[in-house]
């Protein structure tokens, strides 16, 4: 394949890591402006605040894997290894959207288990 077909991968690159830069710089303002969410009473509270940030970064990273798929699965152009590699991502951001779905359902399993009531819901 002629290289001029591959120049657009640095600004796809750039964009790339200028919209992770973003989206983390938006979540620490969005935490620097609530010090009073960190203040806790008791476990149960602590839990399902863990299991919500859990379940926010699965999802997100699972998005971040299927935009990063989709996009070299565009670009590939019929390239065998980098088909490969978009479906591998793919397979990451599917793997990553099960477990967001499942991260509650664990959390739940392992209140019982340690005997926490679930009182902060």
């Amino acid at each position: 394949m002629p290289a001029r077909f591959r120049r657009p991968r640095r600004p796809l690159i750039r964009w790339s890591l200028q919209l992770v830069c973003t989206s983390v710089l938006t979540t620490c303002a969005l935490l620097a402006e609530a010090p009073h969410a960190w203040a806790v009473a008791d476990i149960p509270t602590v839990i399902n605040n863990l299991r919500n940030w859990i379940v926010g970064l699965l999802a997100a990273l699972a998005t971040l894997f299927l935009t990063f798929g989709g996009l070299r699965y565009l670009m590939a152009g019929g390239d065998p290894g980098e088909v490969e590699s978009a479906k591998r991502a793919l397979r990451a951001a599917a793997i990553g959207y099960g477990l967001a779905i499942l991260a509650p359902v664990i959390v739940t399993v392992l209140q019982g288990i340690v005997g926490a009531d679930g009182g902060g819901r």
